[in-house]
């Protein structure tokens, strides 16, 4: 049978159907929460229950702990209700406007800028505009039914292909495919199809706090999104950038960061190593990168934080951010990018 589940700050109320997890339905009917994974692994649309029953199912200890779960905490993506419900929520505006749409695509670049991180680059149809917000994610349809999720690294006002970043996760089902460990190996030309756009994480305009970006690897990718957007709209807000990896080939388009900090008025570029090797003579910042944002900014109470990388990164940076460094919650954006692994850690 279908639920009904009320909003208790704004007092909306949308139907939930047997087979939808809340955020599934909230989205159907134009009510827009903060999400991320959609598999229970991060925790982005993470929210309580005040009045009724959920069942999670399969999540993530680190998303939803036993203690939170059991004090009303629910995960929207994976809590199929039991009962009508009244929910505590954070509802957000700006991408309800735009249709989430099934999309043909053509492959028309694949470049290897490091070892184990491809930029794929996708053509349209002549006739086809598929709107975006900055950040935003798409997901490719594999023919098996299953799906895999890639942050766009272009711009929306960008002509010309869309852009994405993807590293290779050795025994992974796509990126095998792309990094020519399966035959035949995605090539120049191929047709793919992906839904969207999805999630989020995304610039919010209305504010005109500085700006801190925290990227993990890959994480780059919708950070560079919202920053080409903001030159592209002429959004002069404070800007520092941190983006962290292993070693020094992790960061992968350094050298665009580098250009951006002689080009973009208040914008700082922080590279951040955490387990550089002797050939590498790295000579800069070392360390977990979100600890070097805690280094730098103590008191974080007059920023926005936008954060995107590995569940740990992400969920660290939440955490200490507000516990140590004052972060209000609510000015704390971010997108996980998630595997069967991640989901599978309890």
């Amino acid at each position: 049978m279908s639920y009904q589940v009320t909003l208790k700050t704004s007092g909306k109320q949308f139907t939930v159907n047997p087979d939808e997890t809340l955020l599934e339905a909230a989205l159907r009917q134009g009510i827009h929460f903060p999400y991320g994974c959609k598999n229970g692994a991060c925790g982005s649309c993470k929210g309580k229950v005040l009045e009724g029953q959920v069942d999670h199912g399969q999540h993530s200890q680190s998303a939803l702990s036993a203690t939170e779960e059991t004090a009303g905490g629910a995960l929207f993506c994976c809590a199929h209700p039991q009962s009508d419900l009244l929910i505590e929520a954070r509802e957000i505006q700006g991408a309800g406007d735009i249709a989430i749409r099934k999309v043909p695509c053509r492959v028309n670049s694949i470049t290897m800028p490091s070892a184990d991180v491809a930029i794929l680059k996708l053509q349209l149809p002549a006739a086809e505009r598929f709107q975006f917000l900055a950040g935003q994610y798409l997901e490719f349809l594999l023919k098996d039914g299953q799906r895999r999720a890639y942050s766009i690294a272009t711009a929306p006002e960008q002509e010309g292909p869309l852009e994405l970043h993807i590293r290779h996760m050795p025994g992974g089902l796509f990126t095998d495919f792309i990094f020519g460990a399966t035959s035949p190996p995605l090539k120049e030309k191929d047709i793919l199809r992906f839904e969207g756009p999805l999630g989020s994480f995304f610039l919010r305009e209305d504010s005109k706090k500085p700006i801190i970006f925290v990227a993990a690897g890959t994480g780059f990718a919708p950070i560079k999104s919202i920053i080409e957007q903001m030159q592209a709209k002429k959004i002069k807000r404070s800007i520092h950038l941190y983006w962290g990896g292993r070693r020094p080939s992790d960061l992968y388009l350094d050298q665009l960061c580098r250009a951006w900090a002689g080009d973009i008025p208040n914008f700082k570029y922080i590279p951040v190593i955490s387990d550089a090797l002797a050939e590498d003579a790295w000579q800069g910042r070392t360390g977990f990168v979100h600890q070097a944002v805690m280094a730098d900014h103590p008191k974080l109470k007059d920023f926005q934080v936008y954060a995107c990388g590995s569940p740990v990164m992400v969920n660290a940076a939440r955490d200490d951010f507000s516990a140590k460094c004052h972060l209000p919650e609510e000015e704390f954006f971010a997108d996980s990018f998630t595997s069967a692994a991640d989901l599978a850690t309890n």
